[in-house]
């Protein structure tokens, strides 16, 4: 159960690094806004080996409608750098790399109950 917890939580965090906005993201239009495809992939522990998720990025912010009970953070900036946190219940899992205007790649990981796993993402745009 923990482990099919944490792998939705590492699934959902890459989604969202994949279109995060660091920090204090101006509500203005984003190079990055758009329809993105993220793969999460796992390199280590025991979660699923790849997820794959669909996000809305609009203004430099993600929007997900995955399941409710996840609070997500996160931020791309101008030069396309992600940074992001996802938190359910008690397990948590963050996520950086780099946004171009039609892909983009970094590396995750997250923790649930003693269960540890990382890897990390690839995202194209869909539009």
């Amino acid at each position: 159960m923990l482990v099919t917890l944490l792998r939705r939580i590492l699934s959902t965090t890459l989604l969202v690094l994949a279109v995060a906005a660091p920090g204090s993201a101006k509500p203005t239009q984003s190079s990055f806004d758009g329809h993105w495809s993220v793969v999460i992939i796992t390199d280590a522990g025991t979660c699923d080996r790849s997820y794959r998720y669909g996000l809305v990025v609009s203004s430099g912010r993600i929007y997900y409608q995955g399941g409710t009970g996840v609070l997500i953070s996160g931020a791309v900036d101008r030069r396309g750098r992600v940074s992001v946190n996802l938190r359910y219940g008690e397990s948590a899992a963050q996520g950086n790399g780099r946004l171009s205007t039609s892909d983009g790649a970094g590396r995750w990981h997250g923790a649930s109950s003693g269960a540890l796993c990382s890897g990390h993402w690839l995202a194209e745009r869909r539009d």
